[in-house]
């Protein structure tokens, strides 16, 4: 006669088949009726976190501690305690969280020999040095971490030391040192060796490190293998968020931006539902893709609430300071953070202050600015640094007179957006182009670069750059319509009568982008409804 699985059963191979609300589910029942040991109490913490239940968590991770010590092991309390103090150190919980880290430090300080929570405790230490500026000492305390992980043959432990490593490697300008190591952790996270909660923490780590050193590439490769992740845990809440924050970063770089937008709601959602660390990106993105389309009042809301999490929204917040006509007021704002800004942090801010110093007219401070942007640029490195180095330096050339170099870095840098199709950032070098190609005595070629530059905005919904390249033109203040050609093409066809799966079909656009220029046009004329639109078409002679 087979013996039924009891809730206990249950609840343990729950948790390893990732279903996890069936998992603290079964461990409750299991809780209720008889209790359960520490080791699976621990386990309920963790579930608990997965699914956004961060006070239940906490709850179950105390008792974990208390029972733990209860059997006299004195390495796992302490263990819990780390991690209570990572937990509500992240939750803001600052005093509860130092309450945690000394009960844990005397805990230690009884132990005859250290163990393996020595080097968890390490953790928000060498965090807190990180997050202060202080890598190098950071990296100490991860090193020792990894030490003790690699002797008591803690797999969780090994690979935060050897992320903590690699991540100061990268804030330190080691740059291929540490991504080489953050690869290392990454394989032993896809290979299953590292528990979910340190894997998730490892694969938003990674991402944040690829963001920050312009590894498009591995950027690509690490969040496709986060939404595989994340998606073999449909229930999961923690993580979740800040999964679709990069997603709404990549989706960005390619124009895809109603998508980003949507996305990036989507990992507002997250975070209300308990995954707090994508609250940040989750905002910051969507302040990116409503800066671009010229979205200037709900930009800087989002902006605003992303530095309400305590990380300012940079270089965003200063380029639309920018297009605000704020100019001063951005370029205090890049100064200031470039003050404040590690090797690596430095390096993802210089191409914005190289823009915003030229539009300040301190050509100088530009010049510098690309001068450190390039100086350790080889010609096989990371194509996106590449293009911002030669994008940087088509700026720069222009406004110190070499119109004929600026052509060339400008071609070079459209060549390199091309290839990681970001069609924004190539639709900005043919503007550069045209510029030179003007300053060269060729308005011929200068209107053929506008134009290309002028079409691929309109496609892309980015009002504000149409806006420029017809001020550059001269088209702008003549006292026609404020649309764009792709605009009245499409209010002509709303005119008509035609829905949007029609006129996307007529022009082969997408209905997203149809709808969004239809969103436009109305925003542009300052009319509530199509049949206004119509009638404004109508009366100002836009039909053939």
């Amino acid at each position: 006669m087979t013996v039924p699985d009891t809730d206990l059963d249950l609840g343990r191979s729950a948790f390893h088949e990732r279903r996890w609300r069936d998992a603290l589910e079964c461990l409750s029942r299991a809780d209720s009726e008889g209790g359960l040991p520490p080791q699976d109490i621990e386990l309920a913490a963790s579930v608990a976190m997965l699914l956004g239940l961060n006070s239940q968590s906490i709850e179950y991770l105390a008792r974990a501690h208390d029972e733990f010590l209860t059997v006299g092991d004195t390495d796992s309390a302490a263990r819990c305690a780390a991690w209570l103090v990572m937990f509500l150190m992240d939750m803001g919980e600052a005093a509860r969280g130092n309450g945690w880290l000394s009960r844990a430090k005397h805990l230690l300080e009884g132990m005859p020999d250290p163990g393996a929570a020595e080097g968890y405790l390490l953790i928000p230490a060498a965090l807190g040095l990180l997050r202060s500026g202080a890598p190098e000492a950071g990296q100490g305390l991860f090193a020792r971490a990894l030490e003790l992980g690699t002797s008591f043959h803690d797999k969780d432990l090994q690979a935060l030391g050897r992320l903590g490593v690699g991540t100061s490697h990268v804030s330190l300008g080691h740059v291929e040192e540490g991504l080489q190591l953050l690869d290392e952790v990454m394989v032993s996270v896809t290979a299953g060796e590292v528990s979910p909660i340190p894997a998730g923490i490892i694969y938003c780590a990674v991402l944040g490190s690829c963001r920050l050193s312009n590894d498009v590439r591995r950027a690509h490769e690490w969040t496709a293998a986060l939404e595989r992740w994340c998606g073999d845990r449909p229930d999961m809440v923690m993580f979740s968020g800040q999964c679709q924050a990069y997603r709404a970063e990549l989706l960005i770089l390619h124009g895809a931006w109603d998508d980003a937008l949507a996305v990036a709601r989507a990992a507002e959602g997250r975070v209300r539902k308990g995954d707090p660390d994508a609250t940040f990106g989750s905002w910051y993105q969507q302040g990116e893709a409503l800066r671009l389309q010229g979205f200037v009042e709900e930009a800087a809301k989002a902006y605003a609430t992303a530095a309400g999490t305590g990380f300012e929204p940079v270089p965003g917040i200063a380029l639309l300071q920018l297009a605000q006509g704020k100019t001063a007021q951005a370029q205090a704002t890049m100064r200031r953070a470039m003050a404040g800004a590690d090797s690596a942090n430095r390096r993802r801010l210089l191409p914005t202050v190289v823009e915003i110093e030229l539009a300040a007219g301190d050509v100088a401070a530009a010049r510098q600015a690309l001068d450190e942007l390039s100086e350790p640029l080889q010609e096989n490195g990371r194509p996106l640094e590449l293009a911002l180095a030669a994008h940087a330096a088509a700026q720069v050339l222009l406004a110190e007179g070499q119109p004929q170099h600026a052509l060339r870095e400008s071609r070079r840098a459209w060549r390199t957006w091309y290839s990681l199709e970001a069609p924004y950032q190539a639709a900005r070098c043919r503007v550069l182009a045209g510029r030179a190609c003007a300053l060269l005595g060729d308005p011929d070629s200068a209107a053929m670069e506008f134009e290309a530059a002028r079409a691929e905005f309109s496609d892309l919904g980015a009002t504000p750059a149409v806006t420029d390249v017809l001020e550059l033109t001269g088209e702008k203040g003549k006292g026609s319509s404020p649309l764009t050609n792709r605009e009245v093409e499409v209010l002509r066809l709303v005119a008509g009568g035609h829905a949007n799966r029609t006129i996307a079909r007529e022009l082969y656009l997408s209905e997203k982008t149809v709808a969004r220029h239809v969103s436009n046009i109305l925003s542009k004329l300052a009319v509530q409804s199509r049949a206004a639109a119509t009638g404004y078409a109508f009366e100002h002679g836009l039909m053939r």
